[in-house]
């Protein structure tokens, strides 16, 4: 009896023990020595030293560093000023009573997300390549005097980003924001709509209530993906571009890590890039906490 007792007892953590173990190896490990790693001067991949809080010192005086951060700034300001209010502006055409091909429609915005970051970074690149681009053969064809070749990805590095990420993801969004649509109560809006409300009321007190742990959710996801960028940028500027215009904080990991071999720097900024995201993430959650 006081054997299979004992059994019991132990029985909840013999089931949690493969768990544990797959937690430690991959998640707890790795950032104790990543936290470690952040902390040290490396010289290769086995030798370092430890320096304490030079990594971190040394990248607040690195005008890298805050080209990087703010070039981040800009494309994630953009992905929620632009991108979301543009992906919400879609949705809310989809979603209109007695629309035909609504399906065809909503296929055709979310196909760019199918394709992948790197295609549409080599796409984009030669569209808006300076000799032979599509851009400037177009406009060649349409404006007599216009320049032979202008250099789009050298004049504007930013904006040729932000146009990239806007064909790739506003569909994607969109998607979230149709399916929360949907879930609105009719009910409401015809009450709203029978009290003299007009659209835009109606959208800003029945619609937006409705759709606001979406639209948190949508937010917070954009957020992220934005302070990670790095495919696009290096693909289609084949680097950090000019005067390092189109240089992230990812991309700046990156350099400093694989490029210059430097990997308690690297560390260093990774947990810099975690901070933030933890930061926003719980402004988010404390601005959002009446929901």
């Amino acid at each position: 009896m006081n054997r299979s007792l004992g059994s019991a007892r132990w029985m909840p953590y013999l089931l949690l023990a493969p768990f544990l173990l797959v937690f430690t190896v991959f998640l707890v490990y790795p950032l104790y020595r990543s936290a470690v790693l952040a902390c040290s001067q490396t010289f290769g991949p086995t030798r370092h030293v430890w320096v304490g809080f030079d990594n971190f010192l040394n990248m607040a005086r690195d005008p890298d560093f805050w080209t990087a951060l703010k070039n981040t700034a800009i494309f994630t300001a953009a992905s929620v000023l632009i991108q979301l209010p543009l992906a919400l502006g879609l949705a809310l055409i989809l979603n209109r009573p007695g629309l035909r091909g609504r399906a065809i429609f909503r296929l055709i915005f979310f196909m760019p997300s199918l394709v992948g970051l790197v295609f549409v970074a080599m796409m984009f690149g030669l569209m808006l390549d300076e000799h032979d681009g599509l851009v400037n053969v177009l406009l060649r064809a349409v404006i007599p005097h216009f320049p032979g070749e202008f250099p789009w990805l050298e004049h504007y590095v930013m904006a040729s980003l932000i146009l990239a990420s806007l064909w790739i993801y506003a569909g994607f969004n969109m998607v979230y924001f149709l399916a929360a649509l949907q879930s609105v109560n009719q009910d409401s809006l015809d009450a709203a709509a029978i009290d003299g409300a007009n659209v835009w009321q109606r959208f800003i007190y029945v619609i937006m209530p409705e759709i606001r742990p979406v639209l948190g959710f949508v937010v917070l996801l954009s957020v992220i993906g934005s302070l990670q960028l790095f495919e696009l940028p290096f693909v289609m500027l084949s680097g950090a571009g000019p005067e390092n215009s189109g240089l992230t904080m990812v991309m700046y990991l990156y350099e400093k890590g694989f490029q210059h071999n430097d990997l308690g720097f690297a560390s260093a900024i990774g947990w810099t890039l975690t901070i933030l995201l933890v930061g926003i993430a719980l402004a988010q959650r404390r601005l959002t906490r009446h929901e």
